[in-house]
């Protein structure tokens, strides 16, 4: 009897050679990139074994709807004599997590019903080996598995085992996501999309040449950090950093960079990670407009489907994200949330980060209290897995001292120093403290200023005291479509070819500072970090068409009931950043960021893992190969609060009949069941993520209607204004957040 591995609802089966060799074959394809395609290719054959049993077949055939537990039964073979073969151990947390994600390792005392590795094997090796029939519908498997081809240093091994471990369990999942689609849509193999990086430089040169002669000092230095990219893209793979002042044009030349690099080191994609999804869209717009709108994925929304072992072809989980486009645009909690994964919806993607260049937009935004973990796996990305990184900043972070080999990191810009002398185009001046009274009389009397705080009950205390027309207010919760609607207001607002200089005045969280490309001739900025003041000039004559001493940066501090209410992750930057003033006379100046880095990092000392992931996992390969997988994914968390995605129905103008009609549309698509990665893409442009006590707020309202686990619908339009977002009703109140 065929032994088989999915039945379709039209009756259509596959057999479980036919999916163990196509998942082979996918897996071995993706790992070749980094050097796994044999191991990878023994995790495709066995992944399924546990379906030969007679269990296993009777639920395949229907004739029971009884759980079976097959994902162990290949973890078994791969476990076995794991001292002599602690390489088949590794790719046991693989198979054993292929549905329901790589668990924790255990240990030998844990009992069956424990969620553990061990426990898994515990479990399966009751069942005899009834999954033995395999044997006869495969070539046979060598479960001596070749060691992993690993750069690291000794003290790290364990660290590079894992990360080797999560890769290939991503080759592993997104091929039998992907041959499991297949088949249950009885279609051909889903092909990536996009076209190749050469045709995607050319037409990025051809936008280039389009800028035409630079006429301004700007516009010269803007194109003589473009030819400095273009230059050093000929190099060869690794670490680099680009230094480049605010509005020196880092996006286009870090992207011509990475194209020409690419084309150089034979590497498949580009991967942008920016700080905010709330600029994930301005950054993306530039992309597709240079490149195209079927080269570049922007990934906003956090919408994680799991598949599990009673229905692993749920077409919810076959929809999660795989990044299969050339040009990918993310999040800093997208991209190393996912790296410290281990659910399949959130790993399936990694192994496509390999053979990649990747830009961090806004390097000093690395979240602090996860400094070394995430160093450490740029590092494991550079070394083992043909990636180059690029570290982009106008205030450059000094993480040279965290990376294996500091001084083999190359910076890309001539001359750093030079540049910043060139584009300095404003001046800072102290406020002292200003109450909000104050405060607001200052904006008032300004037409165009731009004002940035620390708390979002400031910024909307703020918003609401402003008098007159052009007032905005720029929240986290605004879908990405709104806000790319309102910044699209304010730079036409602002724009310098305009002589009538309406009115326009912004008030903002951080959110704005980091690559947000806007021009005020005014900018107040609550203290923060050396960091923060810095790219909030950077808002503030972004194009040099004023004097620096026409333009000034207030920097003044809060009344003292916002102090209290900001997060106690500001206090310490906030305190260097005054010993640092004090020393140098331009804190903006190159030596004084450098300063200002190096000082936090070592007062932050320890607190730069402050999870302690690093240690755990390198003393759980030591003892006896139990890594924490599941314990780690759990508490590296960018942003402590989990979060939840709401779907907003009218996140545009009431008069704009056809983006309504078709948002509209998407949510009726959602409610009737249907899932993929374009509905969910599309529907990820009119959504707002939030906190679970948000979240919890708005439900016991009666504001949300529940599409399923991790989707939800605002019921209630009048909680979202198109002038300051999504509002959480407290006690009968709506406040805005």
């Amino acid at each position: 009897m065929q032994l088989i591995a999915h039945k379709a609802e039209d009756g259509r089966t596959q057999s479980f050679a036919d999916h163990a060799n196509n998942v082979a074959a996918l897996a071995a394809g993706f790992a070749a990139e980094f050097g796994g395609q044999e191991q990878a290719r023994i995790l495709g054959l066995l992944h399924d074994i546990g379906k030969c049993s007679p269990a296993g077949q009777n639920r395949m055939c229907g004739d029971t709807a009884e759980r079976v537990e097959h994902a162990a039964a290949g973890a078994e073979v791969l476990a076995y004599d794991w001292k002599n073969n602690p390489y088949g151990y590794f790719l046991s947390y693989c198979i054993a997590g292929h549905h329901t994600g790589l668990p924790d390792g255990g240990v030998d005392t844990d009992t069956e019903d424990r969620p553990t590795l061990c426990a898994k094997l515990k479990r399966q090796k009751l069942r005899n080996r009834d999954y033995a029939p395999f044997e006869e519908a495969i070539e046979p498997v060598s479960v001596q598995i070749p060691t992993f081809p690993l750069e690291c240093k000794k003290s790290n091994r364990g660290f590079s085992h894992a990360f080797r471990t999560r890769m290939l369990f991503s080759c592993l999942v997104d091929a039998d996501f992907l041959d499991t689609e297949a088949f249950m849509n009885n279609q051909p193999l889903r092909a990536s999309m996009g076209e190749p990086i050469p045709v995607l430089y050319e037409r990025l040169l051809q936008k280039l040449a389009s800028f035409g002669t630079p006429d301004n000092l700007v516009a010269e230095k803007r194109k003589q950090v473009q030819l400095d990219c273009l230059r050093m893209a000929e190099q060869g793979r690794g670490i680099y950093t680009l230094t480049v002042p605010t509005g020196g044009g880092k996006t286009l030349s870090s992207l011509a960079f990475a194209l020409k690099h690419a084309m150089q080191n034979n590497l498949r994609r580009v991967i942008y990670v920016i700080p905010y999804t709330s600029i994930i869209d301005q950054t993306a717009a530039v992309f597709r407009k240079a490149l195209g709108e079927e080269n570049v994925l922007e990934h906003h929304h956090n919408v994680n489907y799991e598949s599990t072992d009673d229905r692993e072809t749920d077409p919810r989980a076959l929809a999660t994200e795989n990044w299969d486009a050339p040009i990918i645009v993310t999040t800093n909690v997208q991209f190393f949330e996912s790296l410290f994964a281990n659910r399949t919806s959130r790993c399936r993607k990694l192994h496509n980060i390999a053979n990649s260049v990747i830009i961090f937009d806004e390097a000093q935004m690395l979240p602090q209290e996860l400094l070394i973990p995430c160093v450490q796996a740029i590092d494991e990305l550079v070394r083992n897995h043909r990636c180059t990184a690029v570290l982009c900043s106008a205030t450059q972070p000094a993480l040279q001292q965290f990376f294996g080999n500091p001084a083999g990191i190359r910076e890309i810009c001539t001359d750093h120093e030079a540049l910043y002398q060139a584009l300095r185009r404003v001046r800072f001046e102290t406020a002292g403290q200003l109450d909000d009274n104050t405060l607001l009389q200052k904006l008032n009397q300004h037409n165009q200023v731009l004002c940035i705080v620390n708390t979002k009950l400031q910024a909307q205390t703020l918003f609401a005291g402003l008098s007159g027309e052009g007032n905005y207010h720029l929240s986290t919760l605004m879908t990405p479509a709104h806000r790319k609607r309102i910044l699209a207001e304010i730079r036409a607002l602002l724009d310098p070819k305009r002589t009538d200089h309406p009115p326009c005045r912004v008030i903002s969280t951080s959110l704005i500072e980091a690559g947000v490309d806007v021009d005020f001739p005014v900018v107040y900025r609550e203290e923060a970090g050396l960091d923060s003041a810095i790219q909030a000039a950077g808002r503030c004559n972004r194009e040099g068409l004023r004097s620096a001493e026409d333009s000034v940066v207030f920097l003044f501090q809060p009344e003292e009931r916002y102090q209290k209410k900001r997060p106690s992750s500001l206090t310490l930057p906030i305190e260097i950043a005054r010993i640092v003033m004090k020393q140098y006379a331009d804190m903006a100046a190159p030596d004084a960021i450098c300063a200002y880095f190096t000082r936090l990092f070592s007062f932050r000392g320890d607190a730069l893992d402050q999870k302690g992931i690093v240690r755990q996992i390198n003393d759980g390969v030591l003892s006896g190969l139990s890594i924490p997988f599941a314990k780690i994914a759990e508490e590296f968390r960018v942003i402590e609060s989990p979060t939840r995605t709401i779907l907003i129905p009218n996140d545009s103008e009431k008069g704009d009949r056809r983006i309504n009609e078709e948002v509209r549309g998407l949510i009726a698509a959602l409610r009737a069941g249907a899932r993929s990665k374009n509905l969910l893409r599309k529907a990820g442009l009119h959504a707002v993520s939030v906190y679970t006590k948000q979240f919890e707020l708005l439900l016991g309202a009666g504001a949300l209607e529940i599409l399923d686990g991790e989707l939800a619908v605002l019921r209630d339009e009048t909680l979202y204004s198109n002038k300051t977002g999504l509002c959480i009703p407290k006690d009968g109140i709506a406040i805005v957040c």
